[in-house]
C-alpha cells in the first residue's frame, strides 16, 4: 500500500505565494508521474500540473507562468510552488501519483487533499 501525505495548504492573500508538498511512502518500485489537481466548491476536479518520470511537465493554462511543479531528488516527493495567487485559485488541492508498486503492478493514488484559500 502507498500513502501520500500532503502539506502546505492554508490562507494566503491574493498576489502571495504558497508551496504545497506531497510525500509518497510505501512499496514503490518506480513512479510514472506525480501531479496536482484541485477542486473548487461546486466544480469538478481539474488538473493543475503534472511531472513525468523523465522530468517533463504539463500545466493547466490557468496556472502557466505562476505555478511550478518539481520533484525532490529522491523522486518520491512532489512540490507545487504557487506564485501570484488569485482568488480563483481557492480550492482543495490533491496530490496524485501514478506508479509501479507491489507485485510490479501499476497503481494510482490520491492524497487526502489540502485546502488553499486565497483572500482578496
Amino acid at each position: 500500500q502507498v500513502r501520500l501525505v500532503e502539506s502546505g495548504g492554508g490562507l494566503v492573500q491574493a498576489g502571495g505565494s504558497r508551496r504545497l508538498s506531497c510525500a509518497a511512502s510505501g512499496t514503490i518500485f518506480s513512479i510514472n508521474s506525480m501531479g496536482w489537481y484541485r477542486q473548487a466548491p461546486g466544480k469538478q476536479r481539474e488538473l493543475v500540473a503534472t511531472i513525468f518520470s523523465g522530468g517533463n511537465t504539463n500545466y493547466a493554462d490557468s496556472v502557466k507562468g505562476r505555478f511550478t511543479i518539481s520533484r525532490a531528488s529522491a523522486g518520491i516527493t512532489v512540490y507545487l510552488q504557487m506564485n501570484s495567487l488569485k482568488v480563483e485559485d481557492t480550492a482543495v488541492y490533491y496530490c496524485n501519483v501514478d506508479l509501479v508498486g507491489s507485485r510490479y503492478l501499476q497503481a494510482n493514488y490520491w492524497g487526502q487533499g489540502t485546502q488553499v484559500t486565497v483572500s482578496s
